[in-house]
């Protein structure tokens, strides 16, 4: 079967992410960050050409890489399991994100505010200092719902697609969003191509995500109306689809006021009329994310399955 170094060495890769998590030093995604920003140095301009072209050459190096090693293995199907294994082991970080969330989550419980605020920049990008219980509690259950998506689900739709190239590729897109993707003066023009892309490469796991959700899901019916009700009003295309079918399945009211440093973001509320998130729902956003990351796992794998026998045929 064509598929089946894919396969196993995707099953590996995602059972050695849920054993070991991220590893402290030298991953391969902090790796291409520091790549990715010498490069910077050297093409910036407050200019959307140049950041495309910024774009265009770090993750064309990541996906062209990928596919020449990829080919390079091919005929020896061990080797192209163990390339799989490593691949979908760099790029996924369900378990680092449930463990980051899960600590904060602790903090929260023995009522030690002062180090759920300082723990919460390693999960998002928010502005700790003014936050009270509730608040770092809905920036964890959103940051899970959100990276859930990014960090698995669109990581293993990738990879099913377009196999190891798909998966670092995708890891890259969405490596130098995070970098220069955002809406500060100096990335406003020079990271638009990069924040662009992301928005596409994450559209089909965003909402796959959202799906998985309302199967993993107590109450799937409240999980399916949150969700078409109010994935769309989130200003991303995307990380609004996942958090608003966490808040359903989770049954918490997300969104609303929230600030980035100087940047403050007054977003719509996700889950109109149920509760707000509460430090209890962390570790229960935790165990949904772990089960839609199964979900993804089976049903990528049985797309990657299904495509490699059309070829066949």
């Amino acid at each position: 079967m064509r598929a089946a170094p894919y396969l196993v060495g995707a099953v590996a890769g995602y059972l050695a992410d849920a054993r070991l998590g991220d590893p402290r030093r030298g991953h391969p995604v902090a790796l291409f960050g520091t790549a990715a920003a010498r490069l910077e140095r050297r093409l910036w301009r407050d200019h959307r050409g140049a950041g495309a072209l910024h774009t265009a050459l770090a993750v064309g190096a990541v996906g062209g890489g990928a596919a020449l090693v990829a080919r390079a293995v091919r005929r020896s199907p061990l080797a192209a399991a163990a390339l799989t294994a490593g691949a979908t082991f760099t790029v996924l970080g369900g378990t680092s994100l449930t463990r980051e969330a899960r600590a904060i989550g602790r903090s929260l419980a023995a009522e030690d505010l002062t180090a759920a605020r300082e723990r919460l920049p390693h999960l998002c990008g928010r502005d700790p200092s003014g936050l009270d219980e509730q608040q770092v509690a809905r920036a964890v259950v959103e940051s899970v719902a959100e990276n859930t998506a990014d960090a698995v689900v669109n990581a293993l739709v990738w990879g099913g697609l377009a196999g190891v190239p798909g998966l670092l590729a995708f890891r890259a897109v969405n490596t130098l969003d995070a970098m220069v993707g955002h809406k500060s003066a100096r990335y406003r023009r020079f990271g638009w191509a990069s924040a662009r892309l992301d928005d596409l490469a994450g559209w089909p796991g965003a909402r796959l995500t959202a799906l998985l959700t309302v199967a993993a899901s107590d109450s799937p019916a409240r999980t399916w109306r949150v969700w078409r009700r109010d994935g769309s009003a989130h200003p991303s295309p995307n990380a609004g689809q996942a958090e608003a079918a966490f808040a359903g399945a989770l049954g918490v009211r997300l969104g609303g006021t929230l600030r980035y440093g100087e940047r403050v973001e007054h977003r719509p509320v996700l889950g109109a009329g149920l509760p707000p998130v509460g430090p209890a729902d962390i570790d229960r956003a935790c165990s949904l994310s772990r089960r839609v990351g199964v979900l993804a796992l089976g049903v990528t794998l049985a797309a990657r399955a299904a495509l490699a026998g059309r070829r066949r045929g």
